[in-house]
């Protein structure tokens, strides 16, 4: 038997780029197609299903049924549009592919009716508090000597938004370190005692407002003799909060992997180093959530507030000395109850104010809780570009 040795690479092979030889007469390279692009034949089935149910809808409605409105349309369009989908579908494709198709509108569907049902909700609001909204003292003025049928040029909800965020921020500074605290003890440290607080958390996370107001107002006003202030009501506010920040902060520490813990440990690190260097942060952006749903159920909250702390016109900034504080969801609910013209117009007003802050604070929790860059924040770019300016400036000089 012969043995071939290779022929050793010449000079020209070596810096030449050989290329395939593309024969002329051979048949066009077929285009490879992509893993996320729609097939031309789903495309035609998904909005010929779609046009063919809006002329269905409007036969249905408009000869066939007494079926009048805009609303009538909108579903009768939206049962023709899947039960068309799943014929076209049946026709072209299998019975697995036609579930698949009636899942996906399903969902869709359901995205659509929570999307429109939240703008819905916002658009109707911002409509009625509009006449309030455009006055600049509804943002800069209190309610101070200000009645019901008073003009709304006069009066604003100033006071209302210093005694939202003052309680709120009271019930945060207390739940959120105490939330995270239970949520830690549950995970790293374990046993039966923990089990005991599991159940003792989700048990809570049912607890109605009132109740929470009624034991605030038992221990603190009536028990320990302290008056009915802001301190009173983010103390109600805290009861609310802590069993939603807890659970939703055990539920994300569950998620860390273990194999983290495990390399921390084998590192020769501690427990305490473990959960404040390793756990913590890899949780941070879970944990972020866990606040803005707490955010979420006590910045609503009527019945605690209104129990031990009352509603008050003027303005108050002292949580502790200052007596009764005012908040935004109780001022709603005082005004829409009077029943007058002017008071439900600024209670719609005030329900835009406290969705507005409501989004401001869930971005700021966002954006607190936000993974480091390995290029750094906005203001590090920046920063780094104010450096480099007279650099860049004097190359382009030279």
């Amino acid at each position: 038997m012969s043995i071939v040795t290779p022929l050793a690479p010449t000079e020209s092979s070596r810096s030449a780029t050989v290329l395939p030889a593309v024969d002329p007469d051979g048949p066009p390279p077929t285009p490879r197609l992509s893993l996320g692009a729609r097939p031309a034949q789903d495309t035609f089935v998904i909005w010929g299903s779609r046009l063919a149910a809006l002329g269905m809808a409007w036969l249905i409605c408009e000869r066939l049924l007494p079926l009048h409105g805009l609303v009538w349309y909108v579903v009768v369009a939206a049962l023709c549009n899947v039960g068309v989908l799943a014929l076209m579908t049946f026709v072209t494709d299998s019975a697995v592919e036609v579930s698949d198709r009636v899942a996906q509108w399903m969902v869709s569907a359901a995205a659509v009716i929570v999307f429109g049902a939240l703008l819905s909700t916002v658009v109707y609001v911002v409509k009625r508090g509009w006449p309030a909204l455009h006055h600049l003292n509804f943002f800069t003025d209190t309610m101070a000597g200000i009645s019901a049928t008073t003009p709304l040029d006069h009066g604003g909800i100033l006071h209302t938004v210093v005694g939202s965020l003052i309680e709120l921020g009271i019930a945060v500074v207390i739940t959120l370190p105490l939330g995270i605290g239970t949520a830690v003890f549950m995970n790293e440290i374990g046993g039966r005692f923990a089990r005991v607080v599991r159940t003792v958390v989700e048990a809570m996370t049912a607890l109605p407002d009132i109740l929470a107001g009624l034991f605030i107002y038992t221990v603190w006003i009536l028990a320990l003799g302290q008056p009915r202030s802001g301190l009173a009501a983010g103390l109600a506010l805290g009861v609310m909060m802590l069993p939603i920040i807890a659970r939703t902060s055990d539920v994300v520490l569950r998620v860390v992997p273990g194999s983290l813990r495990e390399a921390s440990l084998a590192l020769g690190a501690s427990r305490w180093k473990t959960v404040w260097h390793v756990v913590l942060p890899t949780a941070r952006p879970g944990l972020a959530t866990a606040l803005i749903l707490g955010i979420a159920r006590g910045i609503g909250e009527t019945a605690p507030v209104m129990i031990v702390s009352g509603n008050s016109n003027f303005m108050v900034s002292d949580p502790v000395h200052g007596g009764v504080m005012s908040s935004l969801p109780l001022f709603i609910f005082t005004q829409a109850r009077s029943g007058l013209p002017l008071a439900i117009e600024r209670a719609f007003a005030t329900a835009t104010v406290l969705l507005l802050l409501v989004l401001v604070l869930f971005v700021i929790a966002r954006v607190v809780a936000r993974p480091p860059s390995p290029q750094g924040g906005p203001i590090v770019r920046l920063r780094h570009t104010l450096r480099s300016l007279p650099n860049r400036s004097r190359k382009a000089v030279s």
